[in-house]
């Protein structure tokens, strides 16, 4: 990174940054609670996507503790602790982007592989594969601990120098690149396949329709939100190549965003989620009104009512 940082403009950018974090983890928590609490959601395709909110809320929360310590303690001046600083914040970058690739590696489980495998569907699968993913978070990104690309800067965060070009492509091709180019590789192939098995087949019955349906809705969904993702990240990669400031400064602020609106729409485009957010709306608005007894039909009925005395004796 450049050295030339103006710690004033941190101050403007870091506060944005965290409230964009804060509302990232609020609706990744959201998103969580929605498909645990219910049943129909228990599945391998909602289980991925609870396994994205989860890296979304680690990487959000990574980031917060990162201001923190850029911010508030300036003491600590430790290479060592920048170091594990960089580890945990590329750590958290590609447990995001793998997550994705988990999905679409699911997608082609469902749509090519369940033909002969029906197994590759089960949850014990796609456990599996979760726990693959977070082995590759945790091993990929050890070069920044073993390592002289980081080192203690005033006033900056800890990310691989730029000097390092070596470790620079390194990061740029495990972190982002290559998982990026197998996830679109990926739906490009599920996509042209789909359409393939669309023209090919003249008479189709209507669970293969609907389930094609179903398919090309969730691939659409899932290129969305990975969209939003890649566009939140893009001005970190032009700094990378151009080391503009402005972009450094963007990027601080376009990642943390990024995540926010993309848990916010994933409320959108997933149906089910939309559809309990709007069965627990229309459930708020419903409100138990106090029924109010009409003094004239309650005289009325007073006056109905016979008084029976006691006889005298």
């Amino acid at each position: 990174m450049n050295s030339t940082m103006n710690p004033t403009n941190h101050y403007a950018v870091i506060p944005i940054s965290i409230i964009s974090a804060l509302v990232g983890i609020s609706l990744a928590c959201l998103i969580i609670g929605l498909i645990a609490a219910t049943k129909r959601l228990h599945t391998a395709t909602y289980l991925l996507i609870c396994n994205t909110c989860l890296s979304s809320t680690f990487y959000c929360v990574v980031q917060c503790n990162n201001y923190i310590f850029l911010n508030f303690i300036v003491w600590d001046t430790s290479d060592m602790s920048c170091q594990w600083r960089a580890y945990f914040t590329y750590m958290s970058i590609v447990a995001v982007v793998y997550s994705y690739l988990m999905q679409a590696i699911s997608r082609y489980f469902f749509v090519v592989l369940s033909i002969k495998y029906r197994r590759v569907t089960s949850l014990k699968t796609h456990i599996i594969l979760i726990a693959t993913q977070w082995i590759i978070v945790i091993f990929v990104p050890t070069p920044t601990i073993f390592s002289n690309s980081v080192y203690y800067i005033p006033s900056e965060l800890c990310w691989v120098r730029m000097k390092f070009k070596l470790h620079v492509a390194y990061t740029f091709l495990f972190y982002y690149f290559l998982p990026t180019i197998g996830i679109i590789t990926l739906y490009i192939y599920l996509f042209r396949r789909a359409k393939h098995s669309t023209n090919s087949t003249f008479a189709r019955t209507l669970e293969t329709s609907r389930q094609q349906s179903r398919d090309n809705s969730l691939f659409r969904n899932i290129m969305i939100l990975f969209s939003i993702y890649i566009f939140g990240g893009f001005p970190t990669l032009l700094y990378l190549v151009l080391g503009n400031n402005i972009l450094y400064y963007m990027g601080l602020v376009f990642v943390a965003l990024a995540v926010a609106v993309e848990k916010a729409a994933t409320l959108i485009v997933d149906r089910e989620l939309r559809n309990i957010m709007k069965h627990i709306s229309r459930s708020l608005k419903t409100r138990v009104t106090p029924v109010k007894v009409d003094s004239v039909s309650g005289n009325v009925a007073r006056r109905n009512i016979k008084l029976v005395t006691p006889l005298k004796k």
